[in-house]
């Protein structure tokens, strides 16, 4: 299975994809990717990555990867029939369900959706980074290697 995404920072809603996709698969490959869409990240690849792997080290299934390329290639490299792909707001369903259908099209690599938690729903990186940025406190919400991170990236 496979998880991709900006993870820019990853939040502890990421996390807890990561947790329950780990418990329904026996193996769990997370990938972040620089979305061009989003623009310039707050953290490079490789940091995203590191941050990735110690918020998710209690996972003995779970590997961490990177691509640059469209996540059904990356899928067929790796050799997944399922992309993992979170929800919280039904805005979100109608994007990732066209994303799903147009991977499925041209790949036959399936979709599976999971629902956020309630006390998750409201986080996305974006808002994260926005209110880090104008030093907030955003440590209930991001794994403490993130929050760390944070606060030196965005000192008081």
């Amino acid at each position: 299975m496979l998880y991709p995404g900006s993870f820019d920072p990853i939040h502890n809603g990421h996390v807890e994809l990561i947790e329950v996709a780990s418990r329904l698969f026996d193996e769990v490959v997370v990938a972040p990717i620089t979305n061009p869409q989003k623009g310039t990240g707050l953290f490079d690849l490789e940091e995203r990555k590191a941050l990735l792997s110690s918020s998710v080290a209690h996972l003995p299934n779970v590997s961490i990867t990177s691509f640059g390329s469209l996540v059904v290639d990356l899928a067929r490299e790796l050799e997944v029939d399922f992309i993992v792909k979170g929800l919280r707001v039904v805005s979100d369903f109608e994007s990732e369900l066209q994303q799903a259908q147009m991977n499925h099209a041209i790949s036959g690599v399936h979709t599976v959706f999971l629902p956020s938690a309630t006390s998750h729903s409201f986080m996305a990186s974006k808002l994260i980074r926005e209110v880090a940025r104008f030093g907030g406190d955003v440590s209930s919400m991001v794994p403490p290697p993130v929050a760390a991170k944070l606060a030196e990236r965005f000192p008081s």
